[in-house]
């Protein structure tokens, strides 16, 4: 498959989810019939919340939210990364940021738990994601049609090494699920999804949460696409709706071929403490 049509969908979430997953479902298929064959939704899509409500509203893998991604993916045939959602530990600890492929048959292709917890202190606001979530520790890269797609969520942008370990996994599509705030967003959102567009030669398709909701969040919008030479292919802006574009591969394929970058790689040299002291 040469090109793969590709959206990143933007909705402002709060603590209702029935409203969460009907402005979610609205996007889904508004982004269908626009041509979309892969649909990416935003970090905590169903349920967007702090403290204690991080728990109280986590859900199993075949709770509300799950089930509603599995019946868009099934009924309209597409690929859908349910973005990220709050899943419970299975054996009573705290609950994980779990982000899940489904195929167009409605079934689970692969599940990643977020491996960055979002602890800082921006714009006057202390967040501590270790507090309420359990962070992953597996590197996922799931097959999406011909091609392969490393999973992230949100804070993990920050973080090239995971990008290089999904590019060694053979990701080419990396998908950014998030809810970039406002602070961060404005200075680094567009800057850091091209900076790991350009260096691992891939398309980056990052849907972003936009708008405010209680108690503090901002978040920056700006959903985008971008490809493999660092253009960005597509940005939602900062309303509901949805980025989309023709995910290139034969453009990739020719970007590969006139600057192999990824293919120049020397990690002889960085692995096991070569670095001189």
């Amino acid at each position: 498959q040469l090109l793969m049509r590709t959206a990143a969908v933007q909705i402002n979430s709060g603590p209702d989810r029935d409203l969460n997953i009907e402005s979610a479902g609205r996007q889904v298929l508004a982004a269908v019939k626009d041509g979309a064959e892969f649909v990416v939704l935003p970090e905590k899509w169903s349920l967007l919340v702090t403290g204690d409500a991080v728990a109280e509203g986590a859900e199993d893998a075949d709770g509300e939210a799950m089930t509603a991604a599995r019946g868009w993916a099934r009924g309209h045939g597409i690929h859908l990364l349910a973005g990220s959602f709050t899943e419970k530990s299975a054996d009573g600890g705290l609950p994980a940021n779990t982000s899940i492929l489904v195929s167009p048959d409605g079934s689970d292709v692969a599940s990643y738990r977020k491996i960055h917890m979002f602890d800082v202190d921006v714009g006057g606001v202390e967040y501590r994601e270790s507090d309420t979530e359990a962070a992953g520790d597996e590197v996922v890269a799931a097959p999406l049609g011909t091609a392969k797609l490393g999973m992230t969520v949100c804070y993990d942008l920050r973080f090239p090494e995971l990008f290089r370990a999904l590019l060694d996994l053979g990701a080419d599509i990396f998908a950014v699920p998030s809810a970039f705030t406002a602070v961060t967003g404005r200075d680094h959102w567009k800057v850091l999804l091209r900076a790991r567009a350009i260096e691992n030669q891939g398309f980056v398709v990052a849907a972003n949460q936009f708008g405010t909701a209680k108690p503090h969040f901002d978040s920056w919008g700006h959903s985008m696409i971008v490809d493999p030479w660092g253009r960005v292919l597509a940005d939602a802006g900062d309303a509901e709706g949805y980025a989309i574009a023709d995910l290139d591969f034969a453009e990739r394929d020719r970007i590969l071929g006139s600057l192999p970058a990824i293919h120049n790689r020397r990690p002889d040299v960085f692995r096991d403490g070569k670095g001189a002291a």
